[in-house]
Protein backbone atom coordinates (compact mmCIF):
# COMPACT_ATOMS: atom_id res chain seq x y z
CA UNK A 1 0.00 0.00 0.00
CA UNK A 2 0.99 3.51 -0.74
CA UNK A 3 0.03 6.88 -0.04
CA UNK A 4 1.00 10.15 -0.48
CA UNK A 5 0.15 12.21 2.76
CA UNK A 6 0.11 16.33 2.86
CA UNK A 7 3.01 17.36 5.23
CA UNK A 8 1.82 19.32 8.14
CA UNK A 9 5.47 19.41 9.85
CA UNK A 10 8.62 18.95 7.61
CA UNK A 11 10.71 16.89 9.19
CA UNK A 12 13.01 13.41 9.34
CA UNK A 13 11.69 10.36 7.45
CA UNK A 14 11.42 7.52 9.11
CA UNK A 15 10.27 3.66 9.38
CA UNK A 16 8.92 1.85 11.92
CA UNK A 17 6.63 -0.58 12.75
CA UNK A 18 2.84 1.05 12.40
CA UNK A 19 0.60 1.65 15.48
CA UNK A 20 -2.98 2.57 14.61
CA UNK A 21 -4.59 3.68 17.46
CA UNK A 22 -8.51 2.71 17.88
CA UNK A 23 -9.48 5.89 19.43
CA UNK A 24 -8.35 9.42 20.06
CA UNK A 25 -5.88 10.19 22.63
CA UNK A 26 -4.86 12.74 25.33
CA UNK A 27 -0.88 13.08 25.01
CA UNK A 28 -0.99 14.96 28.31
CA UNK A 29 -1.52 12.23 30.85
CA UNK A 30 -1.75 9.74 28.52
CA UNK A 31 1.57 9.35 27.48
CA UNK A 32 4.36 8.80 29.93
CA UNK A 33 7.37 11.03 28.28
CA UNK A 34 9.96 9.30 29.61
CA UNK A 35 8.99 5.59 28.45
CA UNK A 36 6.74 6.33 25.29
CA UNK A 37 3.92 4.12 26.43
CA UNK A 38 0.27 4.76 26.46
CA UNK A 39 -0.66 5.21 30.20
CA UNK A 40 -3.90 5.79 30.12
CA UNK A 41 -5.24 3.04 31.49
CA UNK A 42 -8.31 3.66 29.95
CA UNK A 43 -7.49 3.63 26.28
CA UNK A 44 -7.65 0.61 24.10
CA UNK A 45 -3.74 0.85 23.13
CA UNK A 46 -3.37 1.01 27.03
CA UNK A 47 0.67 -0.43 27.32
CA UNK A 48 1.63 -0.11 23.82
CA UNK A 49 4.97 2.44 23.10
CA UNK A 50 4.72 4.82 20.47
CA UNK A 51 8.67 5.05 20.65
CA UNK A 52 9.97 3.97 17.67
CA UNK A 53 7.00 3.74 15.89
CA UNK A 54 4.93 4.96 13.29
CA UNK A 55 2.00 6.60 14.90
CA UNK A 56 -1.57 6.25 13.30
CA UNK A 57 -3.76 9.24 15.40
CA UNK A 58 -7.56 9.22 15.06
CA UNK A 59 -7.52 12.46 17.04
CA UNK A 60 -5.81 13.75 20.23
CA UNK A 61 -7.81 14.86 23.11
CA UNK A 62 -7.36 18.32 23.71
CA UNK A 63 -4.72 19.84 26.58
CA UNK A 64 -2.86 23.05 25.98
CA UNK A 65 0.07 20.92 27.48
CA UNK A 66 0.03 18.31 24.64
CA UNK A 67 2.40 20.14 22.80
CA UNK A 68 5.25 20.00 25.98
CA UNK A 69 4.69 16.17 26.31
CA UNK A 70 5.75 15.55 22.52
CA UNK A 71 8.43 17.68 22.85
CA UNK A 72 9.51 16.01 25.87
CA UNK A 73 9.07 12.47 24.06
CA UNK A 74 11.12 14.31 21.11
CA UNK A 75 13.99 15.24 23.75
CA UNK A 76 14.22 11.76 25.52
CA UNK A 77 14.34 10.11 22.25
CA UNK A 78 10.99 8.61 22.87
CA UNK A 79 8.70 10.01 20.29
CA UNK A 80 7.41 8.24 17.19
CA UNK A 81 9.41 8.08 14.09
CA UNK A 82 6.58 9.58 12.29
CA UNK A 83 2.86 10.97 13.23
CA UNK A 84 0.17 10.30 10.92
CA UNK A 85 -2.85 12.73 11.76
CA UNK A 86 -6.51 12.24 10.16
CA UNK A 87 -6.95 15.89 11.38
CA UNK A 88 -4.20 18.82 12.42
CA UNK A 89 -4.05 19.12 15.63
CA UNK A 90 -1.88 22.66 16.54
CA UNK A 91 -1.49 22.65 19.73
CA UNK A 92 0.38 18.90 19.68
CA UNK A 93 2.33 19.93 16.15
CA UNK A 94 3.58 22.91 18.34
CA UNK A 95 5.94 20.49 19.89
CA UNK A 96 7.57 19.71 17.16
CA UNK A 97 8.03 22.82 15.92
CA UNK A 98 9.71 23.92 19.08
CA UNK A 99 11.62 21.19 18.96
CA UNK A 100 12.97 21.32 15.49
CA UNK A 101 13.75 25.41 16.95
CA UNK A 102 15.85 24.04 19.83
CA UNK A 103 17.87 21.88 17.06
CA UNK A 104 16.61 18.86 18.08
CA UNK A 105 16.09 15.60 15.13
CA UNK A 106 12.07 16.02 15.32
CA UNK A 107 10.15 12.94 13.74
CA UNK A 108 7.92 14.69 9.98
CA UNK A 109 3.90 15.01 11.02
CA UNK A 110 1.51 14.69 8.04
CA UNK A 111 -2.62 14.25 7.90
CA UNK A 112 -4.19 10.86 5.77
CA UNK A 113 -7.49 10.13 5.49
CA UNK A 114 -8.73 7.79 8.22
CA UNK A 115 -10.31 5.07 6.02
CA UNK A 116 -6.46 4.06 5.01
CA UNK A 117 -5.23 3.66 8.36
CA UNK A 118 -6.03 -0.18 8.34
CA UNK A 119 -4.01 -0.81 5.42
CA UNK A 120 -0.66 0.04 7.56
CA UNK A 121 -2.06 -1.84 10.66
CA UNK A 122 0.61 -4.52 12.09
CA UNK A 123 3.11 -3.64 8.84
CA UNK A 124 6.58 -2.16 8.67
CA UNK A 125 6.13 1.56 7.35
CA UNK A 126 8.12 4.05 6.11
CA UNK A 127 7.36 7.63 5.70
CA UNK A 128 9.30 9.41 3.43
CA UNK A 129 10.42 13.20 3.90
CA UNK A 130 8.01 14.22 0.52
CA UNK A 131 4.99 12.74 2.97
CA UNK A 132 4.73 9.03 0.87
CA UNK A 133 3.68 6.37 3.47
CA UNK A 134 5.23 2.96 2.16
CA UNK A 135 3.86 -0.03 3.62
CA UNK A 136 7.16 -2.48 3.70
CA UNK A 137 6.26 -5.94 3.02
CA UNK A 138 7.69 -8.58 4.80
CA UNK A 139 8.42 -12.41 4.57
CA UNK A 140 5.12 -12.96 6.37
CA UNK A 141 3.24 -10.30 4.89
CA UNK A 142 1.23 -11.33 1.78
CA UNK A 143 0.66 -8.68 -1.03
CA UNK A 144 -1.28 -5.31 -0.40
Amino acid sequence: MNSAAEILVPGKAGEGEALVLTAPISFWGGVDPKTGRIADVRHPQHGEVIAGRVLFLPGTIGSSSASAVLMELVYNGRAPVALVLHEPDAILLLGLIVAREMGWQTPIAARLERDQFDSFRGGQVAVGADGSILRRLGILDGPS
